[in-house]
């Protein structure tokens, strides 16, 4: 899937990592997704764009404030009006962490938590649409909030970005996909008994692969970490990783759920 226009409010439309080493990070990333980089201006303070098929996928940059945040990727949900988008956040029962801001002429965006306490981001498009690339190799293909307040994240992303949703739950699993018209656009769970006490809520970024066994053994080879080796799904063959510095992410194949 290709895209030059602003997104749908309410649809996952960016993801960046904050990391220590953006340096390293580009060299693992690019290495594993194939990715051309762009750094972009000094007043961007580091940030590199990265490309797949000469379009953006994903943005790597320092890590934003005290040196305890971790490494981690952020998914940035789409807004027709930040501010207006952002003033629904905590009567719904988050919190603001970033009060709305420009960027340069590339968008306007905050960063906020989920009543389950998931971060994420919350931009609005100007010269910057986000993702000009999905559900294709080297490109994001699913993004899900998971935590220990599924009903309360539930009703919370309801009220700010009007999601409805599609309920897969069953037994011990809740699960459900969200969406605002037509097709889901992502998922959102509970992280269940079975996720180990330490596992804080977060959102989870899927990224496209060609072949996810192969991806594992290059992320491994690169000093990443297998968190959950493959396994097969309805939807793909999946696997969990974290990167070097300890960024969690997920992998998917996108030819095994195209049916390929």
């Amino acid at each position: 899937m290709q895209r030059d226009t602003p997104w749908p409010a309410g649809t996952p439309c960016w993801v960046d990592l904050g990391t220590d080493d953006v340096a390293r990070a580009t060299t693992f990333y690019s290495t594993l997704f194939g990715w051309n980089t762009q750094a972009g201006p000094p007043e961007a303070g580091g940030y590199v764009m990265c490309l797949a098929k000469g379009r953006p996928v994903a943005g790597i940059g320092p890590k934003m404030g005290p040196a305890e945040v971790p490494t981690a990727w952020t998914t940035y949900l789409a807004s027709d009006d930040v501010d207006a988008t952002t003033s629904k956040v905590v009567p719904a029962g988050g919190a603001v962490l970033a009060e709305p801001f420009d960027v340069m002429d590339v968008g306007r965006m905050s960063v906020a938590a989920d009543p389950g306490g998931a971060a994420f981001g919350i931009w609005q498009a100007r010269a910057h649409n986000g993702m000009g690339l999905a559900n294709e190799p080297g490109a994001v293909c699913w993004n899900e909030n998971m935590s220990r307040g599924f009903e309360a994240n539930k009703a919370f992303y309801h009220d700010v970005f009007g999601y409805s949703y599609d309920d897969m739950s069953s037994g011990d699993f809740s699960y459900a996909t969200f969406k605002t018209t037509g097709d889901g656009l992502g998922g959102i769970g509970d992280l269940g008994a079975m996720a180990p006490a330490e596992t804080s809520a977060h959102w989870m970024t899927y990224f496209g692969v060609d072949d996810a066994d192969e991806a594992v053994e290059v992320a491994a080879k690169l000093g990443g970490k297998i968190v959950r080796a493959p396994w097969d799904t309805p939807y793909g063959r999946m696997a969990a990783l974290s990167d070097d510095q300890g960024a969690a992410f997920a992998i998917m194949d996108i030819a095994m759920a195209a049916g390929q």
